[in-house]
């Protein structure tokens, strides 16, 4: 008796072998064909009961959703739907769905908007759609790790409690241990967080680099992969409250070191989800080309999902300084026409989706590294160039996305990071610790953040990001 897994039974060629298959009821058909899933691929297997010798009472248990234990013989089907199927010696109903409460939720076989699964984030991992998306999302998170152990970084784990802002954003959730009710306070009436659990103010981070660049100028390089969170109140489809980061810092690298790297890492992932996830991504390439029809001809992405992969791995990154950017913008048929949400009207603008998309979709038609960005829209911790008025910053874009990584060269020079804090208000007492890797054999350093879920929106087609993480985590929702 051989115990599988349906991927392996549904290539296997090993046919009369005794096989034991467990999983969900995806549909049953004329008391007879079983289709069964266990979530190891998006296809299912055909088994088919003898329901003559079938007790009635059993047959009646065999419904959408139900969990069984099939044993039976491997056999070549002679269907067109599927080259293998088992014939049921015995079937054991490991664990009921009530047909009439299966209606009320999304196992049932009528089709769901994904605002509907979200309301069901608990079972929507059942569906087609979210069983190809969260394999993928597994696959993609396994070619990060296999990347940078490949190449010699060290993984390490950041705090996800802690008492600094690396992005200067403010947007942060705060960590307390004190009665909301009833909090501490001092002489002036405001809250004393000398009392509290940590002895100062404490919040859920924004980022993991500032902790990764100290590991970096030990290690060599190293990266980070975990949850980092924003108390931004933005309900839109692109935004997350909770979600994961991946984020290498590297040592002795410079900017143009900065974008080989992310480059190379890019293709390499993204690579190893089309050798390793090709049902999967067939099934999600059909679904987008379903939803394309529904929009405007004006709306519809020229490249379908896999040719948008390809679009990535088979192209070279174009690299284009922010100013020379500006100028192809100013100077673009859309900004001329007006057709731009916001205007490109001088130097210094911060670029928004519409512009990134256009460089990298219309007028270079490959993936773009946009990098030298004016210092006053970039982060306190980013390299100055010698002009004074741009630093080493890069972002690099993808078709239908617009901005998928962002990173810099970081400011090494002490007395410079320092000018840079005083400017932007940083208290230097916060950041003495950063402050002190400057002090102690400083070197030229670089390194990118790169979202996941964004990450996985794009490889996936998907449009939203809460439906490419298990349990989003948006503003007025914590459900599950």
């Amino acid at each position: 008796m051989i115990k599988a897994k349906i991927a392996d039974l549904l290539n296997s060629d090993q046919f009369l072998q005794e096989v034991e298959v467990k999983g969900w009821v995806r549909s049953f058909r004329s008391n007879r064909f079983i289709a069964v899933n266990d979530g190891s691929t998006i296809n299912n297997i055909q088994c088919v009961i003898d329901f003559e010798n079938t007790p009635e009472d059993v047959l009646k248990r065999i419904t959408v959703g139900a969990a069984l234990m099939i044993k039976g013989t491997l056999k070549e089907s002679l269907g067109s739907q599927q080259s293998v199927e088992v014939e049921v010696t015995s079937l054991e109903i490991l664990g009921d769905a009530n047909p009439e409460e299966v209606k009320l939720t999304i196992l049932s076989p009528k089709k769901h908007s994904l605002e509907k699964l979200r309301e069901q984030a608990h079972l929507r991992i059942r569906t087609n759609t979210f069983g190809a998306v969260m394999r993928v999302r597994s696959k993609l998170s396994f070619a990060v790790h296999s990347y940078f152990q490949q190449n010699n970084f060290h993984y390490v784990n950041t705090p996800i409690i802690t008492g600094s802002d690396a992005e200067g954003a403010g947007e942060m959730f705060k960590v307390t241990g004190m009665d909301l009710n009833n909090p501490e306070r001092d002489e002036k009436g405001n809250i004393n967080y000398k009392e509290d659990f940590f002895g100062k103010e404490t919040n859920l981070t924004v980022s993991g680099q500032l902790e990764a660049e100290t590991y970096a100028m030990g290690l060599g390089q190293v990266y980070t992969f975990g949850p980092t969170f924003r108390a931004e109140n933005s309900n839109t489809s692109r935004h997350l409250a909770e979600f994961w980061m991946i984020e290498p810092e590297v040592a002795f690298c410079d900017l143009d070191g900065n974008m080989d790297l992310a480059e190379d890492f890019i293709k390499y992932v993204v690579s190893y989800v089309l050798e390793n996830c090709k049902d999967d991504l067939e099934f999600l390439e059909n679904r987008l080309k379903d939803d394309e029809k529904t929009k405007p001809a004006a709306e519809r992405s020229e490249l379908d999902l896999l040719e948008k992969l390809k679009f990535v791995t088979e192209n070279n990154f174009k690299r284009v300084s922010y100013t020379e950017a500006i100028d192809i913008l100013k100077n673009s048929k859309p900004n001329k026409k007006k057709k731009f949400q916001y205007p490109i009207e001088e130097w210094g603008a911060d670029l928004q989706s519409e512009h990134e998309r256009f460089l990298v979709e219309k007028h270079f038609k490959c993936p773009v590294i946009l990098f030298d960005y004016p210092a006053n829209i970039k982060a306190f911790y980013m390299r100055l160039n010698e002009d004074g008025k741009t630093v080493r910053a890069m972002d690099i874009l993808f078709p239908g996305i617009g901005e998928i990584v962002g990173g810099s060269q970081r400011e090494e020079r002490l007395d410079v990071l320092k000018e840079k804090m005083k400017a932007l208000d940083i208290d230097e007492k916060e950041l003495w610790w950063y402050l002190d890797t400057r002090k102690f054999g400083t070197c030229v350093h670089s390194g990118f953040g790169l979202g996941f879920e964004r990450l996985v929106l794009f490889v996936t087609g998907m449009t939203n990001i809460r439906d490419v993480i298990p349990f989003p985590r948006t503003p007025q929702n914590a459900e599950f």
